[in-house]
C-alpha cells in the first residue's frame, strides 16, 4: 500500500498584483482563492516561503495552499521554499495552472512531464531539479485568429465566458481534493475526460 504524503502542497500559478487578477494566466491562482473559502480561512503571508499560504485539513490530510509572491516565471523559488518549509515533496505538491492546449472547461490532471512552454511548470521544474509533481492542467483554449499568445493570457476573461469560468474553477477545486483524497489514478479517471475531441498531451 502506496503510503501518503504527511502535507500536500497545493500551488495556484499566477502573477500577483490587481492588474493580473481575473487573467486567464491567473486561473490556477483563482482555483486557490475558492479552496481559500471553502476552508472558511484566510490568507496570510508566508515571509519564509514567499508566498500567501492557508494551512488546512482535507478529509484528515494535512494541507497547504499557497499562492507564491513571484510573478509567473519566478514560480520556482517559493515554490521550493514551500516542499523546504514543510519538509514536503515532489510527490505531494499539486501545481494548479492555466493551459492553452485544453479547450476553456477542460481538466487534466497529471504527474511528471514537462512544461510545454508554461513558464510556470518551466521555473518550477528548474527550482526543484524535477518534473515529478503533480500538474492540475485548467483548459483556457487558444488566441482566436492571430491575436498574440502573451496579450491573450493576460486579459481577463469576457464577459460572456464568465458563468463558466466560474464552474471551471468550481471542478478544479473539487479535482484538487480528490487528488488528495483518492489519488492521482483516481483522480485522473475522473477528470480527464476527452472534450471536443482533445485528449491528453505532455505539458
Amino acid at each position: 500500500m502506496t503510503q501518503q504524503p504527511t502535507t500536500w502542497i497545493v500551488v495556484g500559478l499566477g502573477n500577483p498584483g490587481e492588474r493580473y487578477a481575473g487573467t486567464r494566466h491567473n486561473i490556477g491562482a483563482m482555483v486557490t482563492d475558492v479552496l481559500v473559502e471553502q476552508a472558511r480561512s484566510r490568507w496570510k503571508q508566508s515571509k519564509k516561503t514567499r508566498s500567501d499560504i492557508c494551512q488546512t485539513h482535507w478529509e484528515g490530510a494535512s494541507v497547504v495552499l499557497a499562492r507564491p509572491h513571484s510573478f509567473m516565471n519566478e514560480s520556482g523559488g517559493p515554490i521550493s521554499s514551500l516542499l523546504k518549509f514543510f519538509s514536503a515533496t515532489e510527490q505531494s505538491l499539486i501545481v494548479i495552472h492555466d493551459e492553452l492546449d485544453l479547450p476553456l472547461g477542460a481538466l487534466r490532471i497529471k504527474q511528471g512531464g514537462g512544461d510545454n512552454g508554461h513558464n510556470g511548470l518551466r521555473s518550477t521544474r528548474s527550482s526543484l531539479g524535477t518534473g515529478e509533481f503533480i500538474r492540475l492542467r485548467v483548459g483556457i483554449g487558444r488566441p482566436p485568429g492571430q491575436q498574440d499568445t502573451a496579450d491573450f493570457v493576460l486579459r481577463a476573461f469576457p464577459a460572456a465566458q464568465r458563468n463558466d469560468v466560474s464552474q471551471i474553477i468550481d471542478q478544479a477545486a473539487i479535482a484538487a481534493h480528490e487528488i488528495v483524497s483518492r489519488g492521482v489514478a483516481a483522480a485522473q479517471n475522473e477528470f480527464n475526460r476527452t472534450v471536443d475531441g482533445v485528449s491528453d498531451r505532455e505539458g
